[in-house]
């Protein structure tokens, strides 16, 4: 698949996984937003790890985990905004670097 098939995949869909995330944070009253440089970031690690399309959920988990977790419990106004910086730093703490295509 092509990066621009793969960043369809993410956003595209009825049920793509940048609109499934959305609907769970909706549940929690927290608005997330995934701007243009982390979608472009996500694409390009399942590009060079060759993970295709199924990779994205694995990376997008590895980066929405701990918020997932932690900001429902959190006290004040919640929102939650995915760009480039944050998803690098999520998955630096992750052990997704070790994810190689077998």
């Amino acid at each position: 698949l092509t990066p621009d098939m793969l960043k369809q995949i993410l956003v595209g869909p009825k049920n793509a996984l940048t609109k499934q995330y959305k609907k769970l944070f909706d549940m929690e009253d927290i608005p997330l937003t995934f701007k243009e440089d982390a979608l472009d970031y996500i694409v390009e690690l399942a590009v060079s790890f060759k993970l295709g399309a199924r990779g994205l959920r694995v990376i997008c988990e590895a980066i929405m985990n701990d918020a997932m977790f932690e900001l429902p419990s959190q006290e004040g106004e919640k929102k939650l905004v995915i760009d480039a910086a944050y998803a690098k730093e999520k998955l630096e703490r992750s052990k997704l670097g070790v994810l190689k295509v077998a």
